[in-house]
């Protein structure tokens, strides 16, 4: 049966249901008025009335205007007036909702049919009447007026949104009152596609491109006069293959596909096939363009003849030629061929053989439908030709050449404005620049390399106490260091730029996006093709391992130069306020606020260093907070999930936004990003925005290889949780276990933290899950997901000691029945050419209204900027503070490593205990040494030295075997997870093997130091021995001189030649001086090693009080936090003993204990030895545990310890200081100077009377 008309002819009255036509449809007032004054308006300004978009015209929508969250974007309610179309389209388009197209009022038309259809009576006549409506909208009517409407970067995401949806994309925009139209070009820069074309089948490589820069043929499809073939429908048919239909283009059989179209003629659609490699479902083998032109080329000759000359072939379908033919002989450049319905009453086919001649067609280059074909084999024949022309065709163009053929014919393109031009010349300007990525970040962006790094490791180390000393001379160095490179030329122009006003900048962040884009994709599949080849030899490891570094570190972004700006203003603060250089620096942070302020992202967190710019990041917020009402209150939904499960995807399907990430996805950071709240939603959330957190690179394999992965991944992730109101965990299944570690570190590190004040909220998303029952079917699976949470929570709360947190919901709040989501996978079919599934669609929006409608329950009250830039700046400090569970990869591990510390703990002490019992020994034969008492086998000291170290070595070797056998003993057990911390195995293998190292050099010490004092000793029995025989000898030889001279000698001489004599003797003593060393430093040491498994608020403690400081008062403890102070008040007062007067108990007893055991070694007056403070410390750690009557509080152990160890250090140093006082052979001689000065005055005096009377 012959079709009449099509979707592209719009007089056509069997489909059209035109204007003119009676209607049984209520219309709203505002069209009806509409219609009235349609005389004296031009078709686009009726339209643009109709749809309520004449304030928008031209180009005044903005991203922010879509993006806003209001009650729209959360009620299901269809549109009820044209006006609410294009917001309806727009919603669905964001959402990338494949249904977007399918946008139509329910009128009070379709209630008159509910109605009509429950009445008894009916006029049969009624049923030819009335199912389709005049007043229904084209949807390509409603693409070309939003478009129309809309400024550059809203145009960019429709266009990236449709091509998602796999919806056909403006090329050519018409505007039917100044038949102008305007080349899309800048609309479809942001359109990225991959695709495998038959060559790269083999390798499973595949080709990643802009789509505006690759070189395709194009197939355009255009019509002349009237045709009964649907052309957008064949056209439709010819994209897909059997099994994958999908309606590119719109077309007369979709819903509302046959209203007329009103300022939508002349439109040219552009959509691509692109191959996956596959024969048998491949199309085509290799990649083209398609474009569609609406309406008939008679009216729009310009598109026409743009077509014809960026195309490789022209199919013109047509049911009769016999007018306007000649616009088909006046174009040469591209293939003509014809299209025919052969079944069309109007069809001519002498006509045909008129143009063919005329145009030198053969048979291949017509095509007609004859009655014995139906659709599927005109489809075929169609395809095969189609196919030909790729094969063969030299014609290959990128949408970007086709600027300089638009400028040619007189069409604009959207790129020609004056912003966008100087923007695109200054992002080139930049970009150009890049030959090396490695080299260009070393040479332009060096302030973030290695001595942020090296910045970020001295925070932490004064943070985490692993590192105390001269920690701010050598920071001030490194920002000294920062600030003697000059800005380099890029961050010199790229600053400018985003200096630039209006939407200069944001065209200019846009160009700087996707360039980078283009030079890091380049690089990044260059870097993947050697790994690749390298990979396939596994000899290759060190090389492999230097690819790896390179990927990592081959992502550049706009964040890698938001980031430099940061370190140069952190930089500028340690100038002096009135130098030049940080007053010209002072209005960065203006700047960043204002660009978040509309919607581009902030980088909280540097992944790479993992260290946030506190300072910089705070000054954005500040300003931010100016910029913002100071009452605007935020609240915060984070996204955790481990890269590459479609985090990026969710969230952009969600809110619409778009994270900096760089090609190649090996960044790694947190970034942040504002979503404004309209006015009608503002009162039920509470809040003016929403703020967007995202975590990029988490478990990524590429860093993965780097050192601290799971420290870097873990200190990220307790971040972005600690400061969210609610998180949204997305999981795919198969890396659940990855995200489950993650969390589980999250919850732990949570409880080693201070109180955090708030339980965050929680929502599961599993992604890939599309079965219908999957939500009842998985109630087993979400039972087992809590209760692996549960036991990992138990696990953590025992290690931490506070087991009142006996569940996971104890520390988040989460729900196994409301917190899961399950998400059917993003593509409906095979990419390339799949569409976005619907399904998937629908599910991420009702995720979407769930979270809006639980932040609107939120009890908590939401912060405002300033109170949010506090909040991160403590939970920040407590991250830093924290140095061990991060390490972890779950606390299972972390528990099962605790209990080998504990187990090797007892060893190595064990080993100590006894090393000091040897060497204490051992001394004691030293000390004997020479004595009558004890007869010794030889009779030099260095030779009992060297037999002692020798008996030394050999008990080392014994304890050192023993430990070792222990350890491979421990690792045998089934039991406590052992199998867990296998690879610890080799770390504690090395620290048996290292302390064996460190005590042997501390025995040996030890000996020598002995060995030593007791040589001095000897040689000072000897001088005190022999000084007499010395001193007469001394006399002698004086009294002659004196006698010789004639001189008589007074005191006075006397006591210079003293001097001269006791110098001398002292000069020629053998043995070495004893120092006194600073005893507290080790107390210090052994006490930051005792704390600091304790988590980071017992770190922090630690390092708020000097040790010199502690222990001077009585110990007293009043408890954390003032209810508990003032609930001790009361129990004092009421006589009751409370929590705290317990723990007071406790620590009178065990400082009692520790005192004895101090008054023992003082009363010893032996020299002080670092395991007395470890004994005392190993002391307090074991009554502590045995204690069960009271709960032990971190701020209570800490200070305890603080305490006692601060008394102990000064005892020890006391005790120190007396031993080498009473054993310092220098300090005994120079003790009996002045008895030898007055013996050497007597004897002289002496011998000088003998003298005088022999005389």
């Amino acid at each position: 049966m012959e079709r009449v008309g099509d979707e592209d002819s719009p007089d056509d009255s069997d489909h059209s249901g035109g204007d003119d036509r009676p209607s049984m449809q209520l219309s709203n007032s505002k069209s009806d008025r509409q219609h009235s004054t349609c005389g004296k308006k031009t078709q686009l300004e009726s339209l643009l009335e109709d749809l309520g978009l004449e304030h928008l015209f031209p180009e005044k929508l903005s991203l922010s205007t879509i993006l806003q969250i209001d009650n729209k974007t959360i009620s299901d309610e269809p549109a009820k007036c044209n006006s609410d179309l294009p917001w309806y389209f727009l919603k669905k388009l964001m959402m990338v909702n494949v249904k977007a197209r399918n946008a139509k009022c329910t009128s009070a038309c379709e209630s008159n049919v509910d109605a009509a259809s429950e009445e008894t009576e009916f006029d049969f006549d009624d049923l030819l009447d009335n199912q389709n409506s005049g007043d229904m909208l084209n949807p390509l009517d409603i693409i070309t007026a939003l478009f129309l409407c809309s400024d550059g970067f809203v145009r960019q995401e429709m266009a990236l949104k449709m091509s998602l949806c796999q919806f056909s994309v403006p090329l050519l925009l018409p505007n039917c009152d100044t038949k102008q139209c305007t080349l899309m070009l800048w609309a479809m820069r942001d359109i990225v596609k991959k695709y495998r074309p038959q060559s790269h089948s083999e390798s499973k490589g595949f080709i990643e491109d802009r789509i505006v820069l690759s070189k395709l043929p194009m197939i355009s499809f255009v019509r002349l006069g009237e045709c009964s073939l649907s052309k957008s429908e064949i056209l439709n048919k010819l994209l897909s293959n059997s099994q994958q239909y999908h309606d590119t283009f719109v077309h007369h059989n979709m819903e509302c596909g046959d209203s007329p179209r009103r300022i939508s003629n002349g439109l040219v659609e552009i959509t691509w096939y692109l191959p996956c490699g596959e024969k048998n479902m491949d199309v085509f083998s290799e990649p083209v363009a398609v474009a569609n032109l609406r309406g008939d080329i008679a009216s729009f000759e310009t598109q026409f003849s743009f077509l014809c000359e960026t195309s490789a072939a022209v199919f013109v379908f047509f049911d009769t030629l016999d007018s306007e033919y000649e616009l088909l002989t006046n174009q040469h450049k591209a293939q003509i061929f014809l299209v025919g319905n052969h079944q069309s009453k109007h069809f001519g086919i002498d006509a045909i053989k008129k143009v063919a001649t005329k145009l030198g067609l053969t048979k291949s280059n017509i095509l007609l439908k004859t009655k014995q074909m139906n659709d599927a084999d005109f489809v075929k024949t169609l395809q095969k030709t189609v196919s030909k022309v790729v094969e063969n065709s030299k014609m290959k163009m990128g949408i970007e050449q086709m600027a300089d053929i638009a400028h040619e014919l007189g069409i604009c393109v959207d790129e020609d404005s004056s912003e966008c031009q100087t923007a695109k010349k200054n992002a080139d300007a930049i970009t150009a620049e890049i030959q090396d990525i490695l080299d260009y970040k070393e040479a332009q962006l060096p302030l973030q390399g290695q001595i942020w790094k090296d910045l970020t490791r001295l925070e932490k180390e004064e943070c985490r106490l692993k590192d105390v000393g001269s920690k701010n001379i050598e920071e001030y160095k490194l920002r000294e260091k920062q600030n003697s490179y000059d800005m380099s030329n890029a961050m010199t122009c790229f600053i400018n730029a985003i200096s630039s006003p209006g939407i200069e900048r944001y065209y200019f962040l846009k160009w700087m996006r996707m360039n980078l884009d283009n030079v890091s994709r380049e690089k990044l599949s260059d870097l993947k093709e050697q790994y690749k080849e390298k990979c396939k030899n596994s000899e290759n490891k060190e090389e492999i391992k230097d690819i790896d570094r390179q990927l990592s570190n081959s992502s550049l972004g706009t964040e890698h130069f938001f980031r430099e700006m940061g370190q140069i203003y952190e930089a500028s603060l340690s100038l002096p306020e009135t130098d030049p250089s940080r007053e010209q620096l002072q209005h960065l942070p203006k700047l960043c606020a204002q660009l978040l302020l509309d919607g581009f992202p902030l980088e909280l967190v540097d992944g790479e260093a993992s260290n946030i710019p506190l300072r910089w990041v705070s000054d954005v917020l500040s300003q931010l907070n100016d910029l913002m009402s100071s009452k605007s209150k935020i609240l915060v939904v984070t996204v955790l999930g481990v890269q590459s499960t479609g985090k990026s995807t969710l969230l952009n399907t969600m809110f619409g936004v778009q994270f900096a990430v760089s090609s190649g996805r090996c960044t790694r950071g947190a970034f942040m990003l504002l979503i404004r709240i309209n006015e009608d939603l503002k009162k039920v959330l509470n809040c003016e925005f929403m703020v967007i957190i995202d975590t990029e690179g988490l478990k990524s394999p590429e860093l993965a290889q780097l050192d601290n992965s799971h420290e870097h991944d873990n200190e990220l992730a307790t971040l972005v949780v600690g400061l969210s109101d609610l998180t949204i965990i997305n999981i795919a299944m198969e890396n659940s276990t990855e995200m489950k570690d993650i969390l589980q570190i999250v919850v732990h590190a949570f409880l080693r933290m201070k109180e955090l004040g708030k339980k965050p909220k929680c929502q599961f998303v599993h992604q890939n899950v599309s079965d219908v029952s999957a939500h009842e079917n998985n109630s087993q699976e979400r039972k087992l997901l809590l209760q692996q949470l549960n036991e990992m929570t138990q696990a953590a709360a025992k290690m931490e000691k506070k087991e009142e947190n006996k569940s996971f919901t104890d520390v988040m709040e989460y729900s196994p029945d409301t917190g899961n989501w399950y998400i059917p996978g993003l593509w409906n079919g095979n990419p390339p050419m799949a569409p976005v599934n619907a399904g998937y669609s629908e599910a991420v929006y009702e995720l979407k209204k769930n979270i809006i409608q639980m932040l609107g329950n939120c009890e908590s009250s939401a912060n405002n900027i300033l109170e949010f830039t506090e909040w991160m700046k403590s939970l920040w400090n407590a991250v830093k503070h924290e140095n061990f569970i991060f390490s972890f990869r779950n606390s299972l591990v972390a528990d099962a490593y605790m209990r080998l510390c504990t187990e090797f703990n007892k060893w190595e002490w064990e080993f100590k205990k006894e090393m000091y019992t040897w060497v204490t020994r051992a001394e004691t034969k030293i000390n004997n040494f020479g004595t009558v008492a004890v007869k010794s086998e030889t009779s030099d000291m260095r030779q009992l030295l060297t037999q002692l170290k020798n008996v030394a070595c050999t008990v080392l070797s014994i304890w050192e075997t023993k430990l070792l056998e222990n350890l491979t003993e421990y690792f045998k057990q089934t039991e406590g997870h052992v199998h867990l911390v296998e690879g610890h195995r080799e770390d504690f293998v090395s620290s048996a093997k290292s302390l064996r190292r460190e005590m042997e050099s501390s025995m040996f010490n030890q000996l020598t130091a002995a060995a030593d004092i007791r040589q001095g000793m000897i040689e000072l029995d000897r001088i005190k021995e022999n000084h007499t025989k010395q001193l007469e000898e001394r006399v002698c030889a004086l009294i002659d001189e004196s006698w010789k001279k004639q001189v008589k000698m007074a005191d006075k001489e006397l006591d210079i030649e003293f001097d001269k004599m006791w110098k001398e003797t002292v000069n020629e003593l053998s043995f070495s001086k004893q120092k006194t060393t600073n005893v507290i430093t080790f107390v210090s040491h052994y006490l930051r090693d005792n704390v600091s498994h304790k988590g980071s608020h017992a770190c922090e403690l630690l390092s708020q009080k000097s040790l010199e400081d502690c222990g001077l008062e009585p110990f007293k403890y009043t408890g954390d936090g003032l209810g508990k102070k003032i609930l001790h008040s009361l129990s004092k007062w009421l006589n009751i003993e409370d929590h705290v007067m317990a723990l007071q108990k406790l620590a009178d007893c065990i400082i009692e204990s520790c005192t004895q055991i101090l008054t023992i070694w003082m009363e010893r007056e032996i020299n002080y030895h670092d395991t007395y403070i470890q004994e005392i410390l190993h002391m307090i750690d074991e009554r502590l545990q045995n204690n069960q009557d009271v709960k032990i509080e971190i701020q209570f152990e800490v200070s305890l310890k603080q305490h006692i160890c601060g008394v102990a250090a000064r005892q020890f140093q006391k005790l120190h200081e007396d031993f080498i006082h009473a054993n310092d052979p220098y300090r005994c001689l120079n003790q009996n100077k002045e008895k030898f000065r007055t013996d050497f005055k007597d004897v002289f005096h002496e011998r000088d009377q003998c003298q005088n009377k022999a005389k």
